[in-house]
């Protein structure tokens, strides 16, 4: 078992101190200081709040929001649908974006995850109807195996609200230091009687495709007329396809190439002798250069269905039972076809003509003799299943006390069936010339043809099928005891066991002279004889039946880009090699899993009233949870198991103070902790017994912990109306960084059974110089602070049509410091990157975001729009040499339009990224090297909803 310890240990005890001596304030004899005229009531910011809420129109869905966060104590934002079965977005993440401090990432157009108030979607959990879940898809060319939640997978008509608590409770499930998302369906109980029902039929267009899509939904919902039963159906359907089209690098890089303007580099050309230094040389060597400049397209074919289920019953007002179901499906297909020069590691052969610098050392322009000219075709299949089922019982006993019984299970299968890619290689192609002095529109123009299947050869073949499984089982049960009037103590207890397994496999393979195949992994170990056909320089030799054409239209590119060229037929060339029949071979980094089981508990006060005439409402008390985890992993082929425990206390404290009945003060202060990052706990990685080397993950890792601090002032100065500030403070006492140590094989947790048998280190396990351990390590810290400003109002003061005008606008500024290892440039013409420690931000942060929304709404005909930008961001290390990488700054402009024509039909048109802005994204925070620039289009829909 491990037990915070040291500082932060002292900080839970002085927080439970605090906590104390509130819970003692609170317990003060409120009804002693309380005013004549009654308090508001101050209601709990749970999910069920928001599900009840029922409203008609934009204006009154804002009102109502507007009401759940003035009823809360905590800083509590919620979305609430229009109408049942009406979400005013068409995708989550796209409607929480509206609320301060949240910023979103898109993929392919859509908004997939969140950032709250700087900290990346790991930091933020996610419940659908009270249950903690985790849903993954796939993004670019990766898979979600982490905490991050993916909003893309659900279609939005399912939900009725969402409610994002930004501070936390003791009764608030643990595990964010960013915010809670509460995402609700449907409430039976709470619409009319008798049968309810609700379509709507959507065509979605893309200007880039050329393609429509199909998006329709229904509800069908019933209410007895005793209001004892209820029972909800509604299901969802959307497909849409769509392309990227646009440029990347893969990053740039320093190398030593074979000549510079003709001056010879090497003694030997091609390979092999030693290096010539040179000025030319040592300039190029030295400056970077793109590693993979390429134009292309991306295709991408989603398809979502989506069902909810829900029966009520309540028999009395003191009782309820609701059992809730959930099924999302979500299928994406995504085809990408480039042309490009493989620099990357190829730089040795590669003679370099007219070189161009700029001013941050970058190789800006060059032709380029003997390159690796490239094409691939890539396809990746993937499927996300969602399954949750929960049950609740809300009863009250007597008049003073009620408890909530919860449990259910959910499970998140993202599997990845196909993801294949094949190369045609032209190795030695002359007079390739690229251009990135505007680095957003680089020219890139091929020397030799590219639409000539004799000038290349099918060199290699990938298939990398993965699946990712999450799975959660949750019991739960709050109580609430009212001891007087204006105070109650809350208690609860909580069981919760996740597991997540995600499996890789390859069948990566070159194909090598005379036609052979290698073994699987792509070792340069060829087969002697072909069974494919005649010889082949270091592949198979390309036909016009092995290709298809390809022209790039729509990318934005330059003149002088090339743009038609050959890419493989991936039907063709699957076949022909017989890709599929190959048996896999397992992907070790990515075969692991982790089970966390958790139990907990805890105790909390309210109260409200008025001290010395002021009135307030508060909570305070503390959360106690354990984690026992279990890791695993293969570790030198072998599956590597390590368990541990750990305990937190996390106190809390809410206050919200009412000296008008427009003006709230809200202040607040708690610990709160994340779990490590999934891919950092596998104990998965190589042990190397001859040279005393580990690199593996640290399923020993702390969990992210922080101090969070928040005061809020807001201001209900009309109805529907809010100006509202707030600052916020988060002290991270911890996060996990790279780092090469020196310890014993004990301090690994690994069994010695991983250390290869014939190596010393089988029989001397632990030496006096101790073992090199390269893993994960908990890091020094890092600070967080920031300021929220909001205003949204109806125009209701400006005269006639103007009236019905109104506006949210709404803007987070935010500063975080951390230190990082980072990989800088080489100084000498081939020699390695310079460690160094570096200030930024935190990943996924950015220091300022805006966003605005201005509606229209009478009678019969309603249109907003609405507009956000988020500043550049850096998201990760970058690698050969570059200092982080990330995104820069970003503009998206969505609108929409209804119609009434009766009270049962409307009529609808959205426009989605009307200014189809670029995903910018970057390597190098100093020198801003093109990493990608990919625009998506924009998307049109046009349909109709009706309601009976």
């Amino acid at each position: 078992m491990q037990i915070r310890k040291g500082n932060h240990q002292t900080g839970a005890q002085r927080w439970l101190a605090g906590a104390s001596v509130a819970a003692i304030m609170l317990a003060m004899p409120v009804a002693a200081l309380a005013q004549d005229a009654p308090l508001a009531p101050v209601q709990s910011a749970e999910e069920g709040d928001a599900a009840d809420i029922v409203v008609t129109g934009f204006r009154q869905s804002l009102g109502a929001a507007i009401n759940l966060k003035r009823q809360s104590v905590g800083s509590v934002d919620a979305i609430v649908a229009e109408d049942i079965a009406k979400f005013p977005d068409q995708n989550l993440a796209e409607s929480l974006q509206r609320i301060p401090g949240i910023s979103i990432q898109r993929d392919g157009g859509e908004g997939r995850a969140i950032t709250v108030r700087g900290l990346g979607a790991q930091f933020t959990r996610v419940r659908v109807n009270g249950m903690e879940t985790v849903a993954t898809s796939t993004d670019g060319a990766s898979a979600n195996r982490d905490r991050a939640f993916d909003f893309n997978v659900f279609a939005s008509e399912l939900f009725s609200s969402l409610v994002v608590h930004k501070t936390a409770e003791a009764s608030l499930d643990e595990g964010s230091l960013g915010a809670v998302v509460d995402l609700n369906t449907g409430n039976p109980l709470a619409g009319k009687d008798g049968f309810t029902f609700v379509g709507s039929a959507t065509g979605s267009y893309n200007d880039l495709s050329k393609k429509w899509g199909p998006r329709a939904a229904g509800l069908l919902s019933w209410k007895s007329p005793d209001g004892q039963w209820g029972v909800a159906l509604s299901a969802a359907y959307s497909k849409l396809d769509t392309l990227q089209m646009g440029n990347n690098t893969v990053r740039w890089s320093q190398a030593r190439f074979d000549s510079v303007d003709g001056a010879a580099c090497f003694t030997a050309p091609n390979s092999g002798g030693t290096y010539l230094p040179s000025a030319g040389c040592d300039k190029a060597a030295l400056a970077f250069h793109p590693r993979i400049p390429r134009y292309g397209e991306i295709a991408q074919e989603r398809e979502r269905l989506g069902v909810t289920g829900s029966i009520q019953w309540s028999p009395s007002d003191a009782t309820k039972v609701s059992i809730d179901g959930l099924f999302s499906r979500f299928r994406e297909t995504r085809e990408e076809k480039w042309g490009e020069v493989l620099l990357r590691s190829n730089e040795r052969s590669i003679d370099v003509v007219n070189p161009v610098y700029d001013s941050n050392n970058n190789l800006i322009s060059a032709t380029l003799n003997d390159a690796w000219v490239r094409t691939e075709h890539y396809l990746r299949k993937s499927q996300t299943k969602f399954y949750q089922l929960g049950g609740t019982w809300d009863q009250d006993v007597g008049d003073n006390f009620r408890f909530t019984l919860l449990g259910g299970f959910s499970k998140s299968d993202a599997s990845i069936p196909v993801e294949t890619t094949l190369v045609f290689d032209d190795r030695d192609a002359q007079g390739y010339k690229y251009d990135y002095s505007n680095m957003s529109r680089p020219v890139l123009t091929f020397g030799t043809s590219v639409t000539d299947p004799a000038n290349f050869q099918l060199a290699e073949i990938r298939d990398r099928p993965s699946s990712t499984v999450n799975k959660f089982r949750t019991m739960q049960l709050r109580t609430e005891w009212d001891v007087t009037e204006g105070f109650t103590v809350k208690a609860g207890a909580v069981y919760r066991r996740f597991s997540f397994d995600t499996e890789g496999f390859t069948r990566d393979t070159v194909v090598c002279g005379n036609g052979g195949v290698d073994r699987v992994l792509g070792t340069l170990a060829c087969s002697p004889t072909s069974a494919f056909g005649p010889s082949a320089v270091y592949g198979f030799p390309v036909t016009a039946a092995l290709a298809e054409m390809f022209t790039l239209k729509g990318a934005d590119a330059p003149a002088g880009t090339t743009t038609q060229w050959l890419v493989p037929n991936l039907a063709a060339g699957t076949d022909f090699t017989k890709l599929y029949q190959r048996t896999p071979a397992i992907d070790a980094g990515n075969t692991r899993g982790v089970v966390e089981k958790t139990t907990g508990g805890y105790l909390q006060f309210d109260a409200k009233g008025d001290i010395f005439g002021l009135e307030y409402a508060a909570n305070a008390g503390i959360r106690y949870v354990k984690t026992d985890q279990s890791s695993t992993g293969l570790n030198n082929g072998a599956l590597v198991g390590v368990s541990r425990s750990y305990e937190d206390w996390l106190p809390a404290m809410n206050i919200a103070f009412f000296p008008h009945p427009d003006i709230v003060v809200r202040a607040s202060a708690a610990d709160v902790m994340t779990r490590p990052s999934l891919g950092n706990l596998t104990p998965g990685g190589s042990v190397d017994g001859f040279n005393y080397r580990v690199n593996f993950g640290n399923p020993n890792l702390n969990p992210f912990r922080a101090t969070a601090y928040d005061l809020a002032l807001e201001w209900y100065f009309a109805p529907q109306s809010i100006a509202s500030v707030a600052v916020f403070k988060k002290d991270v006492q911890s996060f996990p960084i790279g780092q090469t140590i020196t310890g014993t094989f004990a301090s690994t947790g690994l069994p010695l059974s991983v250390i290869p048998p014939s190596s010393p280190a089988a029989g001397q396990p632990e030496r006096a110089e101790g073992w090199a351990i390269s893993t994960i390590v908990n890091g020094s810290g890092a600070s967080l602070k920031g300021i929220e400003l909001s205003v949204q109002a109806p125009f209701t003061f400006l005269p006639g049509f103007l009236s019905h005008f109104g506006g949210i606008v709404n803007a987070t500024f935010v500063q975080s410091s951390a230190s990082y290892t980072v990989s800088g440039p080489a100084i000498v013409p081939g020699g390695g990157n310079i460690a160094a420690v570096r200030s930024a931000t935190l990943f996924g942060l950015s220091k300022r975001a805006f966003n605005g929304t201005l509606y229209y709404e009478d009678e019969k005909f309603s249109a907003r729009v609405s507009a956000s930008y988020r500043s550049g961001y850096i998201d990760q290390n970058s690698g050969t040499g570059n200092v982080f990488e990330g995104y820069n700054s970003t503009i998206n402009v969505d609108a929409s339009m209804r119609y009434k024509l009766t009270d049962w039909i409307e009529l609808s048109l959205e426009g989605i990224n009307l200014t189809d802005e670029y995903r910018d994204r970057y390597t190098d925070l100093d020198a801003n090297r093109n990493y990608e620039q990919l625009h998506y289009g924009r998307t049109f829909q046009v349909g109709a909803r009706f309601k009976m």
